[in-house]
């Protein structure tokens, strides 16, 4: 299980995700509110964000707790995009804990969470023969939506069949994804929660980062599209 958030809108800054809210990343790394599997978020951290002068997304990964990292305060107030994505981990069991098994994903332009866990050979059928980048549940997702969306296929349409394909093979799966290419950000509700906030822009969340009014739960096996023109939320 994981705790992960995405923003596309306004330029801001990763604190926003992560310090700055009463319910922040940081704080649900230790004391999320509606977790329903695992209690803490400790198997390592990830961040990622578009810059203008970049043609791939940055990303910042640790294998310890994201309150372990004293740097990370620094760089989030400094680090902003009008896209960004960021995550923290509780390894399913079995899984390693390592750098290359933390969300964010990314390949080419694009950025991958998962929020969950999946048995592997349920996805492995999916990849089209790509390897992923670690060994775990949420990398092989990855590689299966990558592979989509490196032949063509557009970014909900890529997200939405690995999700439904890999929840026929697992009933059991919970395939709560953020994918992000900098301009637009597809997420799916599938056996997990996730909630919608609308203001300068969409800002999605595995639970409520703050208690401002606002905030909707997405319906379950529905998938969310955040394009700058706005949002579109249809069944998965």
């Amino acid at each position: 299980m994981c705790r992960h958030a995405a923003w596309l809108g306004v330029p801001r800054p990763l604190a926003s995700l992560l310090q700055e809210p009463s319910y922040g990343l940081c704080r649900q790394s230790h004391a999320p509110r509606m977790q329903r599997c695992g209690t803490v978020n400790a198997d390592g951290f990830g961040v990622g964000w578009y810059d203008a002068g970049r043609e791939e997304p940055v990303r910042y990964r640790r294998s310890i707790p994201i309150w372990a990292d004293a740097n990370l305060p620094g760089l989030a107030s400094v680090a902003r995009s009008a896209c960004l994505m960021a995550a923290v981990r509780s390894a399913s069991p079995g899984m390693p804990v390592e750098e290359s098994a933390t969300a964010p994903f990314a390949e080419g332009r694009w950025l991958l969470s998962h929020n969950g866990r999946v048995a592997r050979e349920a996805v492995r059928p999916l990849t089209g023969g790509r390897a992923p980048e670690s060994p775990c549940d949420s990398a092989w997702l990855a590689a299966a939506v990558f592979a989509r969306l490196g032949a063509g296929a557009t970014l909900g349409d890529a997200v939405s069949e690995v999700v439904r394909l890999a929840g026929l093979r697992d009933p059991d799966a919970r395939l709560n994804l953020l994918v992000a290419d900098g301009g637009m950000i597809a997420a799916t509700a599938w056996n997990e929660t996730l909630f919608l906030h609308l203001g300068e822009g969409a800002l999605l969340a595995s639970e409520p980062l703050d208690d401002r009014p606002g905030w909707e739960a997405v319906p379950d096996r529905h998938l969310v599209l955040a394009t700058p023109d706005g949002v579109r939320v249809q069944p998965v």
